[in-house]
């Protein structure tokens, strides 16, 4: 039986990372980390979302959140894996 992981995608758009998405990806995977769930989760890059303007972006589950910064992404990141 295979165990469908939920997926984290952060854009690698050269926007979104001049607005903080470096940053970002930095505290999603020491979130993921420090809370066993590395083996959980699907966490990758994708190009470009074509979100340009309202990045830093990402996806939870095909989700698109937009203008995320360090403030917000944990508690998105805890809403999001209360069912784990």
């Amino acid at each position: 039986m295979e165990i469908i992981k939920k997926e984290v995608v952060i854009c690698l758009g050269s926007s979104c990372f001049a607005r903080g998405n470096k940053q970002l990806v930095k505290i999603v995977n020491d979130y993921l980390r420090d809370r066993n769930l590395l083996n959980e989760v699907r966490f990758h890059g994708q190009r470009c979302f074509g979100h340009c303007a309202v990045g830093p972006s990402l996806k939870l589950d095909g989700k698109l959140l937009e203008r995320q910064d360090e403030d917000t992404v944990i508690a998105l990141l805890d809403e999001f894996f209360e069912t784990v």
